[in-house]
């Protein structure tokens, strides 16, 4: 059975990932390495990439097509030249392109040694412009076993821009947790502009990565937790700390936002159930962030408990499993209409 895609999901969440795609009628042909099969989709990769473009999973956070597959025991610079021949006449000449390469298991390669010849001999013979920060259109290749996985496709087709969902944010100087990049990736996953200089809640806001990133966006910041902020935080006249918990300052009437973000080591049900207390205090054209912690063993009943009490309250923008989170998923919240 020959393969249509590849897809990607965190190892944790396989059970549920693999439930997706069969719910998406794709059949597993093989597990490359662990969270990442080939399989064969019904119809094309390009059905189930638009289903999945209006209605994203939760778990899948990268597919990519496969178009052709060469076999490395041909030699990779036959490899690379046979690419250029096939793929040259598919590029939009117009559209920049990037070449993202994987490589799953021990080969004596690396990515680098793949995506410099061919991104090269694409550029000269398509006139396509090379940007592999915002690419408009991606071809993917994945390296397994003796096998080279080939397919282009539109960025947006895939999910996600980076190769296997992959999305690194460089480490700044000031940062205060890498919990930070947890919510880099959401504002950029969800698409989500927060408006100027909003009116924020952070609940659980300690040691303040989120509150940080926050202030980035210049948002005004009421960061509820009991412990204490960065220094950095605790010197911003911007940043308005109340050293209580969050259902102490629910008791408190609080004021009302325009976002609000909850990052609780709570479970997922409980945390849940405390946000739907919260949204009498979100704008009608606010939003909210939560991320909801998942137990090892019965995550997907945890998870649809959790988003179920949502529901009661919020609109469900958007729900993934992100790079940077762990045993959680990241839910993006608007306010029910009326």
């Amino acid at each position: 059975m020959t393969p249509s895609l590849i897809a990607t999901a965190d190892p944790h969440f396989a059970s549920a990932a693999v439930a997706e795609l069969k719910k998406a009628n794709g059949q597993i042909v093989d597990e490359l390495a662990p969270g990442i099969w080939s399989v064969q989709a019904s119809g094309d990769f390009f059905a189930l990439a638009e289903l999945w473009r209006q209605n994203p999973p939760i778990f899948v956070r990268h597919i990519c097509p496969v178009q052709t597959i060469f076999s490395l025991a041909d030699g990779l610079d036959d490899v690379v030249e046979t690419a250029v021949t096939t793929f040259t006449h598919l590029l939009e000449p117009e559209w920049p392109f990037s070449v993202q390469t994987r490589i799953l298991g021990k080969l004596p390669i690396k990515p680098f040694d793949i995506n410099k010849p061919l991104s090269e001999g694409l550029a000269a013979a398509s006139g396509a412009p090379l940007d592999v920060r915002r690419p408009f259109q991606i071809l993917s290749v994945v390296l397994a076993g003796d096998s080279a996985y080939i397919g282009l496709s539109l960025a947006v087709n895939n999910l996600s821009d980076w190769a296997g969902g992959v999305r690194r944010f460089a480490r700044e100087k000031g940062q205060i947790s890498r919990a930070e990049f947890k919510l880099l990736e959401a504002l950029e996953i969800f698409k989500i502009d927060l408006p100027p200089r909003g009116r924020a809640l952070d609940l659980g806001a300690a040691p303040g990565g989120w509150t940080r990133v926050l202030r980035q966006k210049e948002q005004y910041v009421t960061a509820v937790d009991p412990a204490w902020l960065h220094p950095t935080l605790q010197k911003d006249k911007a940043v308005r700390h109340l050293r209580l918990t969050a259902e102490e300052y629910l008791e408190d009437y609080p004021d009302t936002y325009d976002i609000i973000v909850n990052d609780m080591r709570l479970d997922a049900r409980d945390s849940a159930r405390l946000m739907g207390e919260y949204g009498r205090y979100l704008y009608p054209y606010g939003m909210a962030i939560i991320t909801l912690k998942l137990p090892e063993k019965g995550y997907e009943s945890a998870l649809d408990h959790g988003l179920n009490i949502l529901r009661q309250k919020f609109t469900i923008a958007g729900a993934r499993q992100l790079f940077h989170n762990r045993s959680e998923v990241t839910v993006y919240l608007t306010p029910k209409s009326g």
